[in-house]
């Protein structure tokens, strides 16, 4: 099968199980999936203590060793991101000529933020900022006193940079990548396709087995680690709501909560329930945001949104490049390179989960749109969030900083308590904790759709059966490792993983070359 031919259905699908348990996938892709799962478990709860001092040993080689690398790795896919949209590639379609988006620009928007980073920029777009307000390289550079206004805004601005375009670029490469193989070429949707101009029908054996399985890894551990992480947040929002406990047995309980929903909209499909998920998600988001933005000092966090656009225009190049050299300050290794590590890590998940809701776009507008829509979006709620507790913590009653110290999972509601604004204060902290599960409600059920598709070889309508073992699957994962306090040290592992597969990001790089290249040679 040549590139130019398109895949036309036979040879995988002919790998697909038509009869029993495993009807409508991959059978030696499944039974692998549920061994790895398994053995990766057993292996964390089995010793927690072994498991988190291998995965921590990794990690420090990976931040020691290998800063440079996920630096220069994340900075090579911003560029050529942003090449794509300007080249002469630009107006190609994912998809066939006469194809548009199935999906208009809201919900697709809403989509693609809530899967990409919505919990994950709700979670720490007050306490990432409270951190560094307390010391970073950045002001111990420039002689600024912590705790102050100058630190303040450097505080912003690093936490607007580990959020903005350089992990979209991330998504843009594996998503583009999947989305145009998928669409436009006719190759299964899954990620061995992106490797097809590399490998040819070699994407069906050994190397695309792996490449495949490398990415369940990612997806099942990424969204179960966060899963369980995410639950003792809305435990903390919960318990200071109704006074229930923060024990693991409530946190479990909501694991389940969370589990149940996400699965039963994965199996309604994209165009219900994750659609219908997400556009809550967003309008929530925007009812969040004004309120936060009209009951706090208004005309100052309108300044720290522009002030913050700014600072990261002018600072986003040279902080995109910047390497650490100063020995035995390990800052570096454990707020931007664990960030671009997870960036990676997620990307099959939210990379394949974009591609599918993205048939029909251009190049141009996809690669655009992903690189400054959210953005802009994540820097105004970071202006919102984090510029209300700047304030609080600067120039009003403070207390931020301590309640972050004890526990991120406070960040939010301290900022909230600390607006003074009475009952709509405690029903915003409603609304929020809400809006926490809602999200993770998001991610999950997209995490089993990207699973299951690429585990039926790229059909985008996986067995429903097959959606609600692994709907259900995330959840136990979550619920075990948070009962054996494994958690943190499978998140390592999965940023581990990110090392081979920013390998497997940059060969999907020069495969989409090459077929551009091939589809318009050169004059």
């Amino acid at each position: 099968m040549s590139l130019e031919q398109g895949f036309d259905g036979h040879y995988p699908y002919n790998a697909v199980a038509r009869t029993g348990l495993l009807k409508g996938v991959h059978p030696r892709m499944s039974i692998a999936s549920k061994l790895m799962v398994i053995a990766f478990v057993l292996f964390t709860v089995a010793n927690v203590e072994f498991a988190s001092s291998v995965f921590d040993g990794i990690k420090l080689w990976i931040t020691s060793t290998l800063s440079w690398y996920y630096i220069l790795m994340i900075s090579i896919f911003l560029l050529f991101s942003v090449w794509l949209a300007f080249s002469r590639y630009g107006h190609i379609r994912l998809g066939k000529d006469s194809d548009r988006p199935e999906f208009g620009n809201f919900s697709w928007f809403a989509m693609l933020f809530s899967a990409g980073m919505g919990n994950g920029v709700l979670f720490w777009s007050i306490a990432e900022p409270m951190y560094h307000l307390q010391g970073n390289p950045f002001i111990e550079m420039a002689g600024t006193e912590a705790n102050s206004a100058l630190a303040a805004s450097t505080a912003m601005l690093i936490t607007a940079f580990h959020w903005g375009v350089h992990g979209w670029a991330v998504y843009v490469i594996v998503a583009l990548s999947l989305a145009y193989f998928a669409y436009r070429k006719g190759l299964p949707l899954s990620m061995r396709s992106t490797l097809y101009p590399l490998i040819g029908d070699r994407i069906y054996g050994f190397w695309g087995h792996a490449v495949d399985l490398l990415a369940i890894f990612g997806t099942i551990f990424g969204v179960a680690t966060t899963l369980g992480l995410g639950v003792q947040q809305m435990n903390t929002g919960l318990s200071l709501l109704t006074g229930i406990a923060t024990s693991t047995t409530n946190q479990i309980i909501l694991i389940a909560v969370v589990t149940g929903v996400a699965t039963l909209s994965a199996v309604s499909g994209v165009s219900r329930g994750v659609r219908i998920i997400s556009e809550l998600n967003m309008w929530l988001t925007f009812a969040i945001l004004a309120f936060f933005l009209f009951a706090g000092p208004t005309v100052y966090l309108l300044g720290q949104y522009v002030n913050l656009l700014g600072n990261y225009v002018q600072n986003f190049v040279p902080m995109g490049m910047w390497v650490d050299e100063e020995a035995g300050r390990d800052w570096q290794g454990w707020w931007t390179v664990f960030y671009w590590g997870w960036w990676i890590a997620w990307s099959p998940f939210v990379g394949l989960f974009i591609a599918r809701v993205s048939k029909g776009r251009t190049l141009r507008e996809f690669v655009i749109a992903l690189l400054i829509v959210p953005p802009l979006v994540t820097m105004f709620l970071l202006a919102m969030f984090g510029g209300n507790a700047v304030s609080i913590e600067l120039q009003g009653a403070g207390g931020i900083i301590e309640a972050v110290n004890e526990s991120p999972t406070l960040a939010l509601y301290a900022t909230l308590e600390g607006m003074d604004v009475g009952l709509w204060g405690t029903a915003f902290a409603a609304i929020v904790t809400f809006l926490i599960a809602s999200y993770f409600i998001t991610s999950s059920d997209s995490g089993t759709l990207v699973i299951c598709t690429m585990l039926a070889m790229g059909s985008q309508h996986p067995p429903r059966l097959v959606r609600i073992f692994w709907g259900v699957t995330e959840g136990v994962v979550a619920s075990v490792l948070l009962v054996a306090g494994g958690l943190v040290a499978l998140q390592t592992a999965s940023i581990a993983a990110a090392l081979p597969f920013s390998i497997v990001i940059l060969l999907m790089m020069i495969s989409l070359y090459r077929a551009l290249k091939e589809e318009l040679p050169s004059k």
